[in-house]
């Protein structure tokens, strides 16, 4: 899912700048949601997942990547299809009563908006989901560009991602800011050549220590920190 329409402007020195998002974790604390719903999945198929391998293997992870991972093998695209559902249907069905935006997020979004700085969402979960959260906790007005997890071929710490959403905002990659949760996001970040701010839904200060700055949530961050990094 992709959509692109003429965006806001924001100029740095006459340049354009850019926030670009991530989804699970960043803009919805539901880190504990997935690891149940993971470990529902591999318990049914006959996998022990450790909190240790969660984090190597898991977060940040596109699902394709993930069921190679999981069943020691190459899953083909049909088959990986059909486990996604089977997940993120368990996922979805856990979350459905406790979802909402990250503390600051609502806030910072329309700050973002009321000073013409491009956004995007950008992020290893799948159509499914995005438009789910999208729709929940209603943001669908601030993000005309959406990059998903069906069209990347790597997922982080590949930069593919955030790299595709820079390209359809028209915004080089020196001149955005991420927002990353998990520890191949922010390495995906860097390897784009971004700069990254860090949230502590998922991983601690030190363990995000690779970061160009690192919050608690969005009530620590605004405007003219962001410029501050370009």
């Amino acid at each position: 899912m992709s959509r692109q329409g003429n965006g806001d402007l924001e100029g740095v020195s006459g340049r354009m700048i850019a926030v670009i998002f991530d989804m699970d974790g960043v803009m919805i604390d539901n880190n504990k949601y997935h690891k149940k719903s993971w470990k529902a999945f591999c318990k049914k198929y006959g996998f022990d997942l450790s909190d240790d391998n969660l984090k190597k293997h898991v977060y940040g992870k596109i699902n394709s990547e993930i069921h190679n991972y999981l069943f020691g093998k190459e899953i083909s695209a049909v088959q990986s299809s059909e486990y996604t559902q089977e997940k993120e249907k368990i996922y979805r069905d856990l979350f459905e009563n406790d979802i909402k935006p990250v503390n600051g997020l609502l806030d910072f979004l329309e700050q973002l908006h009321q000073h013409k700085i491009l956004r995007a969402i950008a992020t290893s979960a799948p159509p499914v989901n995005v438009e789910w959260v999208i729709e929940k906790i209603g943001i669908g007005k601030y993000f005309t560009v959406i990059v998903d997890d069906t069209m990347v071929n790597k997922g982080k710490p590949n930069p593919e991602v955030f790299l595709k959403a820079s390209r359809a905002l028209k915004v080089d990659p020196s001149l955005c800011v991420v927002f990353e949760d998990s520890l191949s996001g922010v390495d995906a970040a860097i390897n784009a050549g971004m700069k990254v701010i860090a949230i502590t839904t998922t991983h601690t200060k030190d363990e995000l220590s690779k970061a160009d700055l690192v919050i608690d949530d969005f009530t620590e961050v605004d405007v003219d920190k962001v410029r501050l990094l370009l």
